[in-house]
């Protein structure tokens, strides 16, 4: 039977251990600025909550809030003031955006020193040099819990289902940096069972409820579900077939519970990590 990750208590300690490190700082509290365009209920609800935890880490945190009809123009002329706010330490323009604004051109515009979801140009450009920089929150996490765990990446066979600019291709390239061996997959590759048999590490970010069977899992395998699907009003899953997969994986992550408490206490490190960008000599 599968050890299930307490990403509730990880991410406690997380909070704890930011708000140790900002009781240090001689420059003043970190600060995020988070900006919502419309009234997505799940963006709001996603808001609050990290409004809560910073405000429980000891830091600062704004929220801008904009109505849906906000043009693409006042959204990057709002971003620029942000840019040029010494006490912003941190900018996050909360997704998803309305359909006439390009997320691209936002994450192009947030200065790379305050780009604490990782997706400027430049920070995505370090990723895959390996050199340090911001990098997204839900990757890390997955690392931490693989950390945490005590799960073993180098030399390990790690499969990663599902290919965004969020989660997929930084998750994969933070694995291979540590060494692994890593399968990047998608919906079109090809006998998917067989590969994910393999995976000593398996991360799935696909978005699809239930989509990985519980035989489908190595015995032993860290399985890290990323997925968050709502199958009705008051229940959430992930992508992969929990109590299934419980039967063959050594660690694995519930669906909710796991990843998603994660992301938000290492969006307070990246914040902390923005501060010391921001005031390195």
């Amino acid at each position: 039977m599968a050890t299930i990750v307490d990403g509730r208590g990880l991410a406690k300690e997380l909070r704890a251990a930011a708000r140790g490190a900002v009781e240090k700082l001689e420059e003043g509290p970190p600060c995020l600025a988070a900006v919502i365009v419309g009234e997505d209920p799940n963006s709001q609800i996603y808001v609050r909550n990290k409004r809560r935890a910073f405000e429980r880490a000891g830091m600062e945190s704004r929220v801008i809030e904009l109505p849906g009809i906000t043009s693409e123009s006042e959204l990057l002329g709002r971003v620029h003031e942000l840019n040029r706010d010494p006490s912003v330490t941190g900018i996050l323009v909360q997704q998803p955006l309305p359909e006439h604004i390009d997320p691209g051109v936002i994450a192009a515009t947030v200065s790379p020193l305050k780009d604490v979801d990782g997706l400027h140009p430049e920070n995505v450009g370090k990723l895959v040099s390996g050199e340090p920089g911001l990098t997204p929150c839900t990757p890390l996490g997955c690392l931490e819990i693989l950390d945490r765990y005590q799960v073993p990446i180098e030399g390990a066979r790690a499969v990663v289902l599902g290919r965004s600019q969020i989660v997929g291709k930084p998750v994969a390239l933070l694995l291979l940096h540590r060494h692994a061996t890593v399968t990047l997959c998608h919906s079109r590759t090809r006998d998917l069972p067989k590969i994910v048999g393999e995976a000593d590490i398996l991360v799935a970010a696909i978005g699809k409820p239930g989509f990985v069977k519980g035989d489908w899992i190595k015995r032993g395998a860290a399985v890290i579900d990323v997925g968050v699907n709502r199958v009705a009003p008051r229940k959430v899953v992930g992508d992969v077939e929990f109590d299934a997969a419980c039967e063959r994986a050594g660690v694995i992550t519930p669906v909710p519970g796991g990843v998603g408490v994660l992301t938000v206490a290492m969006l307070l490190h990246n914040t902390l990590r923005a501060f010391e960008l921001q005031h390195a000599p």
